[in-house]
């Protein structure tokens, strides 16, 4: 071994000794610049260099390549120790020949099912008829565990000396959080589909109250049950003011839905500034966010998700919790897949509804126009005839009344058919005083006069005591004023609609019952849905005949006495 005099600055330098060496001019070489240790062996030299740092080492050349190759080896095998996952090596016996500290650590069982997986690898290379070249290919297996676990077992053979397999190398991963994500979005997308599944197959076995009612129970089962929120409201958006109605609200608190929340970046919440903006909000902080208006008693975090067709906002989705950041990205994704099937639930149910009251128009105009002809021919036969007879009072007269009666059945033609008819058979009954309707205060509601007037005709004549509003303002300001045993009110109607004189009944007094009507259906602020939660009696979708309306009066004023 040849050596310069020349001192090297070394901080740790190791030497493994050999016979044929004389050390003491390497020693002087180094001086006191460096801290010199031997190794006796070629093993010893090799653990020590594992466990220790060194700044040079030093060997014979015989010693060189086999040292570099059992460093790499040890090298890898911290690598191998120091990864997440489970790494192993098994032989044709089912053994492990090798696994890093991790999968030491694993349970029996499920070492026996990755034992398992290596040993079909190679019975599957050794019994398939491939190519030779095909043999090394690496397979993938998937594992259960017990407590709902998921593994990844990816596995190679290894190859011998003499082309043979031998053993088999294999990598296992712990998917179970990727996996129970993708149950959870399966889960999702499938909850999102049922609350869609509002067909007109569907719907069509169903009245508009029942179809309202399937709509309102899916989405809080499936926001419940699947999301886990158990605290939320869900508002849709009025373009026409621009306010946000509340549809449905579980378990917030009747202050929090009291509140007008419109669509603006300022001054109506986070809610609000969703609203506007169409992004979802995550409140990781509720009193570090100037922008939170007050949800649920000690609220600590909230989620807001829009309501979106096509990039156009329909509501918000509003989740509170008492915990500080309760809410993940991942929570923020399923509720917008949740919120998209929300939003095409909504606006199929009001497709619907509007296809049916206009269909129904249409068919009023369809009847109208394929009479039109017959009846004016009818009265213009029965016009030359009058005038043909002049001096024959008796003649004429009938003629006449030949005329009147094509000019009511155009009329009834047209009043029956039309969307906006409200009773049917409203003629006012000869009846003595209902026992449990006598004396009871009414209050009716509806632009519409002719339903208006017609519905308190009906109950004076089975001695109710009846009052009248011809819009929602008026509704409203009536009932600031007093009380009433029963109201009955339309939904559509100017200035306020039917909620709003739904809820000024409920906050002049919690138990008097309230009835809603609505034309075919219409009901573009959802407040059958939002009523229902709140102690709505009934609900009477136009036209309706006498005996229903008398029969859901009795039933809500009776079930308001037994309470």
């Amino acid at each position: 071994m040849g050596v310069s005099t020349k001192k090297v600055a070394m901080q740790r330098i190791l030497i493994v000794r050999s016979s044929e060496h004389d050390y003491e001019q390497l020693m002087d070489a180094f001086g006191q610049s460096a801290s010199v240790q031997f190794a006796n062996s070629f093993d010893e030299a090799v653990e020590r260099i594992g466990k220790e740092r060194f700044d040079l080492v030093l060997s014979d050349t015989s010693n060189f390549v086999p040292l570099e190759k059992a460093l790499v080896a040890q090298q890898a095998s911290t690598v191998l120790e120091a990864i997440d996952q489970w790494v192993c090596v098994v032989d044709r016996e089912g053994k492990f020949v090798w696994s890093n500290q991790q999968l030491n650590e694993v349970n029996e069982e499920l070492r026996v099912k990755i034992v398992d997986c290596c040993l079909e690898l190679l019975a599957a290379q050794w019994e398939a008829d491939i190519d030779p070249a095909s043999i090394l290919r690496t397979r993938h297996f998937s594992l259960s565990a017990s407590e709902d676990f998921y593994y990844e077992v990816t596995a190679a053979p290894i190859m011998t000396a003499d082309g043979e397999i031998g053993q088999v190398a294999a990598i296992v991963a712990d998917v179970t959080p990727a996996r129970r994500l993708q149950r959870r979005i399966n889960a999702i997308d499938q909850a999102g589909r049922e609350v869609m599944r509002l067909d007109a197959q569907q719907v069509s076995k169903l009245d508009v109250s029942e179809r309202l009612t399937l709509l309102e129970e899916k989405i809080i089962h499936f926001a419940r049950d699947i999301m886990h929120f158990s605290n939320f409201a869900i508002y849709v958006l009025d373009k026409n003011t621009n306010k946000l109605e509340l549809l449905i609200n579980y378990d917030l608190p009747p202050e929090a839905a009291e509140i007008d929340l419109y669509a603006s970046t300022e001054g109506n919440g986070i809610t609000g500034y969703v609203a506007t903006t169409g992004r979802s909000y995550i409140c990781p902080d509720v009193s570090k966010d100037p922008r939170y208006l007050p949800g649920i008693v000690e609220a600590r975090s909230s989620l807001n998700v829009p309501l979106k067709m096509q990039d156009e906002v329909m509501g918000v989705l509003n989740v509170e919790s008492d915990q500080l950041a309760a809410f993940t990205e991942d929570d923020r994704q399923f509720a917008a897949i949740f919120c998209r099937y929300i939003a095409i639930a909504l606006n199929t149910f009001d497709l619907l509804i509007t296809e049916r009251a206009t269909t129904t128009g249409k068919l009023a105009s369809n009847v109208q126009i394929e009479i039109a002809a017959p009846l004016n021919d009818i009265i213009t036969d029965a016009t030359t005839l009058m005038e043909d007879y002049i001096g024959d009072d008796d003649l004429r007269h009938r003629l006449q009344a030949i005329c009147d009666n094509v000019m009511k059945a155009k009329q009834s033609v047209k009043d029956v058919a039309a969307p906006t008819r409200g009773l049917l058979g409203s003629k006012t009954p000869t009846l003595p005083h209902d026992p449990v309707l006598t004396g009871k205060t009414v209050l009716v509601a509806d632009d519409e006069d002719a339903i208006r007037d017609t519905i308190a005709e009906v109950l004076l004549s089975y001695g109710c005591d009846v009052e009248t509003a011809h819009d929602g303002v008026q509704a409203v300001s009536m009932l600031a004023e007093r009380s009433y045993d029963l109201v009955l009110t339309d939904i559509k109607m100017p200035g306020k609609n039917g909620y709003d004189v739904f809820a000024a009944a409920k906050n002049r007094n919690a138990d008097c019952p309230v009835i809603l009507m609505t034309g075919f259906g219409y009901d573009p602020n959802h407040s059958i849905i939002r009523a229902r939660q709140e102690g709505l009696s009934a609900v009477l979708f136009k036209p309706f005949k006498v005996d229903q309306l008398i029969n859901e009066i009795r039933s809500a004023i009776g079930a308001k006495t037994t309470s």
